[in-house]
């Protein structure tokens, strides 16, 4: 066995019983999904655990960790602080992480960064569709909306860090769905537009039955550019507009439908008022009005007859709502934009129409 890794054994237990509180877990995909692996301590090679290569997101619990591209903490290492991590590509560590253990104040000749900051959990609501409008941002549980003017208003929302249960009504009552990290252009989606009354973060601690959840959200992966980053533009290859969500479109119509009843005078009236529109029609020139009033009694006297059959039944028209669902002819809820970067064909979704151009690292992801 090559002596560093012997000696990197060796200090497990003193290193475990210094740092007994720190714990962190990662997540086999972005917004802490997936499979997971916790640990404890420190951790010299993923393989043994079935994990290696696999990471995209991690919660650190307690203390601060050092994770690393290759086994043996070496290759490129960050350092975690406490809190949640909803996607390792932010530090160019996506399904690449090896190895991980409590950072200490051990000097090292490899090469190590602070990661960018843990993303604290929040939610924010949109007053339109798409993330348009007013806002209102939580980091907390919000019983009633009322108490900030945003009670049955939110049409869209950004979800950060943690889950976040929201419930139709005050206290969490009603119908309450959960929603995962990421971004939900209409929360007609959920059925809840227009329809939001309460909010509340769910730990990870707690267990959710999938029935619960919401369907899933757009990705919200962090595209910020960090210091020190060489940027390209690259040409856009092409742009897809997409409308998610169907629009529900109801009218009223008159059914006619059987009573009984003796008197004729519905009847009549009904077909006084046939009879008129006939002999408006027909009417021409000086005999215009002459033919109008006398298709008005003809159809009276019609009407009694043809309102009731043999039986004295009587024929009356009713309102019927009707309704179906049609596409919204309103603005996309996201963009789909394609690019070529060194070869790579990479696809992201955008909220706002592109340019002809697009921002990206070194390694093709974009950069806003």
């Amino acid at each position: 066995m090559n002596s560093r890794i012997k000696t990197l054994l060796a200090m497990t237990t003193l290193l475990v019983a210094t740092h007994a509180n720190a714990q962190l877990t990662f997540f086999e995909r972005e917004g802490f999904g997936g499979r997971s692996f916790t640990a404890n301590g420190m951790v010299v090679n993923f393989e043994r655990y079935g994990f290696n290569d696999r990471a995209s997101s991690v919660d650190v619990r307690d203390g601060q960790w050092e994770v690393c591209e290759d086994g043996g903490f070496r290759g490129r290492c960050v350092t975690l602080r406490p809190g949640r991590y909803p996607s390792f590509a932010a530090m160019g560590l996506n399904n690449r992480v090896s190895s991980a253990r409590p950072a200490g104040r051990h000097e090292s000749r490899y090469e190590r960064h602070p990661a960018p900051p843990p993303i604290v959990a929040q939610i924010t609501f949109f007053e339109r569709r798409g993330f348009d409008g007013r806002s209102f941002t939580s980091m907390g549980e919000v019983r009633n909306f009322r108490r900030f003017g945003f009670n049955d208003v939110a049409s869209s929302a950004e979800v950060i860090g943690e889950r976040w249960e929201v419930c139709e009504e005050v206290r969490f009552r009603g119908r309450c769905v959960v929603l995962r990290p990421g971004r939900y252009p209409s929360l007609a989606a959920i059925g809840l537009n227009n329809s939001v009354s309460s909010t509340r973060p769910v730990g990870t601690d707690i267990r959710i039955e999938e029935r619960r959840y919401a369907p899933a959200p757009v990705a919200a992966p962090d595209f910020r550019r960090r210091d020190e980053e060489r940027i390209y533009q690259v040409p856009v290859s092409s742009v897809r507009a997409v409308v998610q969500e169907q629009e529900r479109r109801c009218w009223i119509e008159r059914e006619q439908v059987a009573v009984e009843r003796n008197n004729t005078a519905p009847g009549a009236i009904a077909g006084a008022v046939i009879g008129g529109i006939l002999g408006h029609q027909i009417g021409r020139g000086t005999g215009k009005d002459l033919a109008t009033v006398g298709g008005a009694l003809a159809g009276a006297a019609v009407g009694a007859n043809l309102g009731r059959d043999s039986s004295g039944t009587q024929v009356q028209t009713q309102d019927v709502e009707r309704c179906t669902s049609a596409p919204r002819s309103a603005r996309p809820d996201y963009w789909e934009v394609t690019y070529v970067f060194r070869g790579q064909e990479h696809h992201v979704q955008m909220t706002t129409p592109p340019g002809e151009t697009i921002d990206v690292n070194e390694r093709g992801e974009p950069r806003f």
